[in-house]
């Protein structure tokens, strides 16, 4: 499955816009993501293997926030961040 990776994470993928990963939910495309992109995955979930407060994953237009949910062939998922700053 192809995602979509925000800029601030690009630096793990070789400033690449999207990366792929393989897996049945959420949780398991983050998990082949850290895989093929090592520390990606850090950025985005924490200790508890929850999704960090700043990140947003779309599932199609859908924010989800379980890494349990299930992921189809046809599904585009959308990783965004959120920035701070003045």
């Amino acid at each position: 499955m192809r995602i979509r990776i925000p800029t601030p994470l690009r630096s793990y993928t070789a400033q690449s816009a999207y990366a792929d990963a393989d897996g049945a939910t959420v949780g398991e495309l983050l998990a082949d993501l850290e895989r093929r992109h090592p520390g990606i995955r850090f950025r985005m979930v924490d200790e508890q293997n929850q999704l960090r407060k700043h990140m947003k994953i779309f599932l199609n237009d859908e924010a989800v926030r379980d890494l349990a949910t299930p992921v189809g062939p046809a599904d585009e998922i959308t990783i965004m961040q959120a920035l701070s700053g003045g």
